[in-house]
């Protein structure tokens, strides 16, 4: 089969991405094949090799398409500088919806293929390191505010922590969903953020020195 003339390629695009995300919405990645996607377009797995001639393209693909429609969900208003801000972003991750389920299980079905390929790994490296860059802002907003238990945390630590506590808390209420229920998940996260203003979170030997 020749390959699509340029005009063609790019107004068949949209339909493979979309093709690739139902895919993912039903079976996640792990039901994520060549065969599924041309399936989801009534098409042939021809066609779909000038897109990903393999595997591991359809899966960077689909990765980059799951990102992208992570950050193109509504998000809450940023209520107020510093911890308010912080609460609203993490809450943005948790699990509290039906459709933030469905998109955090799909993340959570990437894992073990990025785990086993370096570059997706890197890649998925970059898009931890970008949320973290999300969170920063707001703690350093904190620490200006007076907001933070420990007025020698590093707000790049606190937002690994801050990031870290909100991926543990989404894959508990994705295999237990009866035990952690949108109202639990948002006092434990309340709890946590309280944790940050009466508490430091690192011991005294290990502060950065005045």
């Amino acid at each position: 089969m020749p390959p699509p003339a340029p005009g063609d390629r790019e107004a068949r695009r949209k339909d493979v991405s979309e093709a690739v995300w139902a895919v993912l919405a039903d079976k996640g990645f792990g039901g994520l094949t060549l065969r599924a996607v041309a399936g989801a377009m009534n098409g042939s797995t021809g066609m779909l090799m000038h897109y990903f001639p393999t595997k591991r393209a359809l899966i960077a693909h689909a990765l980059d398409l799951l990102e992208v429609r992570t950050a193109a969900r509504p998000r809450r208003a940023r209520p107020a500088e510093g911890l308010p801000s912080v609460r609203a972003t993490l809450l943005d991750i948790l699990p509290l919806t039906p459709d933030d389920t469905a998109c955090n299980r799909i993340w959570v079905s990437s894992w073990d293929l990025a785990l086993a390929d370096e570059g997706l790994a890197g890649e998925q490296a970059g898009r931890y390191a970008r949320l973290r860059g999300m969170v920063r802002p707001h703690l350093e907003a904190a620490s200006r505010l007076h907001q933070l238990g420990d007025a020698n945390a590093e707000a790049e630590q606190l937002a690994a922590v801050a990031v870290a506590f909100a991926h543990g808390l989404v894959v508990q209420a994705l295999f237990d969903p009866d035990r952690f229920p949108a109202d639990v998940q948002t006092a434990m996260l309340d709890d946590f953020l309280a944790s940050l203003g009466r508490s430091p979170l690192t011991p005294p030997d290990a502060r950065t020195p005045d």
